[in-house]
């Protein structure tokens, strides 16, 4: 499961009317995640949000409910303006199952900007609340993951199509069954969950922020044509063909592959806001935190309740991933995030494949922010101002970590445990 669906998986939640553990579920929350219109649901979380600083349970649904709203943001911006989904890592922020839209209205650089500041924006929110709760808060809420989700049409109502069931079988093309043989999504949401989806919040707030550190407009208008094909972009009109001769996509026509190489060849950004690249080292750094955090509450825990993520003293394993944990990937991932803790504040230094006796100094990366070349990234010279001597991470270092979640699986892991 790919990293977004997982962060749907966590967001989109519907409270059942008490949980088997821990404190009743406030009315609000209730009303919040099962809301089958917008404005139902956005009545709900401001009362969840006004009772927060009193009350753990309610801060915990709002800061959920911030979250998932924050992708409501995002996906309906995007549908706003005629978006064709990517199947590509590159885009991470951009995998939402956005909705064809016949209708699109125009969109510029100013306003896409201004989308990814909402969305930003709304995150910051959610992580600060979610932090609001105490370490030791009470909690445990049974999570019907069926039940829910957000609006991605902008038509006011959250539909069946739009659950988070639906979502997560677009996400995962289809691999999710929501008939008689579909993996139970109900799960019992405790504080430590708390944490890793506080932590979701961090990384995409860091990947937020890099962006709008840059100016990409040079990018935005040569090639995003190629995810808003009819948005009036600047060679529109050129570049992108007749909708019969568009094909369904992302990158099943000739022409949408032209355009992403254009993409990858003018990402060539200047540096307009270089307090936001260093908010993203920020975050991650946070992130991390969190994940230690997250690791030592579902370590402490005692149950075995319908766990989201398990630790190796709850046994069974995840309905949605397949996977089961042990106390061999809970270190490895613990080693994972002092790697790259060590790679963030410039203790340790990233190896580049043709570069040798010197390595790329991360913090300074995103502490002395210069213009961003993926391609001179890639090949050597965008990357030369941050080399350094010192220790530097080797493939053994790498492949240690890996070793311990079974070689080609530590990607999957690291998707999940955040």
């Amino acid at each position: 499961m790919n990293r977004i669906s997982s962060l749907l998986a966590s967001a989109f939640i519907v409270l059942l009317p008490l949980s088997s553990a821990g404190a009743a579920i406030p009315d609000a929350a209730t009303a919040l995640f099962e809301a089958k219109t917008v404005a139902a649901r956005d009545s709900a979380l401001s009362t969840l949000e006004a009772a927060a600083a009193k009350d753990p349970a309610s801060a915990y649904a709002a800061g959920a409910g911030e979250f998932f709203t924050a992708l409501e943001l995002l996906a309906s911006g995007l549908h706003r303006h005629g978006f064709e989904s990517p199947q590509s890592f590159m885009l991470p922020l951009m995998q939402l199952p956005v909705p064809p839209n016949p209708d699109p209205e125009p969109l510029t650089y100013e306003e896409f900007r201004a989308i990814l500041v909402a969305f930003r924006d709304r995150l910051e929110k959610s992580a600060a609340t979610l932090g609001s709760v105490p370490a030791d808060a009470d909690i445990g809420m049974v999570i019907d993951l069926t039940h829910v989700g957000i609006d991605l049409n902008e038509d006011g109502t959250i539909a069946p199509d739009e659950s988070m069931a639906a979502n997560m079988a677009a996400l995962s093309r289809g691999s999710i069954s929501q008939g008689d043989s579909a993996p139970a999504l109900t799960f019992r949401f405790d504080r430590a969950d708390g944490y890793w989806l506080q932590g979701y919040a961090e990384f995409l707030m860091a990947q937020a922020d890099f962006w709008l550190a840059h100016d990409f407009k040079n990018t935005f208008d040569g090639s995003f044509h190629m995810l808003f094909p009819r948005a009036r972009l600047p060679l529109q009109d050129i570049l992108v063909p007749p909708p019969s001769e568009m094909g369904s996509n992302i990158f099943s026509s000739e022409w949408r592959i032209a355009d992403f190489i254009s993409m990858v060849h003018m990402i060539n950004w200047p540096v307009v806001e270089p307090e936001r690249r260093k908010a993203a080292r920020q975050e991650l750094l946070e992130m991390i935190r969190l994940s230690r955090e997250d690791w030592k509450a579902i370590r402490a825990e005692t149950d075995n309740d319908r766990e989201w993520l398990p630790g190796p003293q709850q046994k069974g394993a995840n309905p949605l991933t397949g996977l089961e944990v042990g106390e061999e990937q809970v270190q490895a991932w613990l080693a994972t995030l002092t790697m790259a803790e060590d790679l963030l504040e410039g203790r340790a230094l990233l190896p580049h494949f043709r570069i040798t006796g010197k390595g790329i100094n991360m913090k300074r990366f995103f502490d002395e922010p210069k213009p961003f070349d993926l391609v001179l990234s890639i090949t050597g010279p965008g990357i030369a101002p941050y080399l350094e001597t010192g220790r530097i991470l080797t493939s053994e270092d790498f492949d240690q970590i890996q070793r311990e979640f079974g070689g080609g699986g530590f990607l999957t892991f690291a998707l999940w445990f955040n």
